[in-house]
């Protein structure tokens, strides 16, 4: 990496922190006056902070286009609404994802909430805006913890449906990493995946999420994302590391077979599953299918 592409990166992220620290003013700001417990107050907030929210992803985008511009070629369905419910997943194997998922759907579909893992509430700044704009916060108890304490069974469960309860007043879009975690080799081989470019889908949180929202959410949007020469970290990403990336977007209707008591229905949660696992089958096609074009083209 030259040192020019360092000082381009470095300008780069001063502009982003400095942009997130001015939307993250009126944001906290606007989160405090919704705690106002009146409906129409709370309402409108809503409206305002997505709004800001927005603002700081197109300034990113401005951003981005001067320090590290970037192609991203978008194939498949592109017809979005933002009057629309979206439930979004993708592939993860980056923070870039977020970035890539944010430039191709603002102001296309209704502001990307992100399934977050709790401990993320504590990065500075972005921790805070997130909780303002009602991100859900997940904690996943693991099998050990859950035997230690019984009393943990379904908590996580209950937290899914609190969070996803805030989003039936307005159109949301609902973004779940269904793999739960960034894909690395080293888990995939752990895991024994039987996919060849992802690891396993966690059927648990997204089940939950369209249970809690029942028929206010209806579009399923499925991106698959591929990087073409490595995945990028966000610090090569910056400096200008990354020249294109692709996404595939394939948006169905939500059937009514994909809802139901995840928890409660053995049959329901073994169909929901393999749905899901057909749906990863789909995704790991298309993956090979850019990095047999990638190949061709390079």
């Amino acid at each position: 990496m030259s040192l020019l592409s360092k000082i381009k990166g470095s300008i780069a992220f001063l502009c982003y922190l400095f942009n997130t620290i001015f939307w993250t003013i009126p944001i906290l700001a606007f989160s405090i006056v919704k705690l106002i417990p009146i409906g129409i107050c709370q309402k409108v907030c809503s409206y305002i902070l997505d709004n800001c929210a927005t603002a700081w992803i197109s300034v990113n985008t401005i951003v981005e286009a001067i320090f590290h511009p970037m192609r991203i070629h978008v194939t498949g369905d592109q017809s979005f609404s933002e009057q629309e419910w979206y439930m979004v997943i993708a592939n993860h194997q980056s923070w870039v994802d977020i970035l890539i998922l944010q430039r191709v759907f603002n102001r296309k579909i209704p502001f990307l909430k992100f399934f977050l893992k709790q401990e993320l509430i504590f990065v500075p700044i972005l921790g805070l805006a997130w909780w303002a704009l009602d991100f859900p916060f997940m904690r996943r108890y693991s099998t050990s913890q859950l035997r230690k304490n019984p009393k943990l069974k379904g908590k996580d469960i209950e937290i899914t449906r609190k969070a996803c309860e805030k989003f039936k007043t307005k159109p949301v879009s609902i973004m779940n990493f269904v793999e739960g975690t960034r894909f690395t080799e080293a888990k995939h081989d752990k895991q024994g995946s039987p996919f060849q470019h992802l690891l396993k889908p966690k059927a648990g949180g997204m089940a939950f999420a369209l249970s809690a929202m029942g028929e206010h959410i209806n579009k399923l949007v499925n991106v698959t994302i591929y990087y073409p020469d490595t995945v990028p970290t966000y610090w090569h990403y910056i400096c200008g590391g990354l020249s294109e990336v692709r996404v595939d977007i394939k948006i169905t209707d939500i059937p009514q077979r994909m809802r139901g008591d995840y928890l409660k229905d053995r049959e329901f949660k073994i169909e929901f599953q393999e749905q899901l696992n057909q749906l990863w089958l789909d995704k790991d096609l298309q993956l090979q299918k850019f990095a047999s074009q990638a190949k061709q083209e390079g």
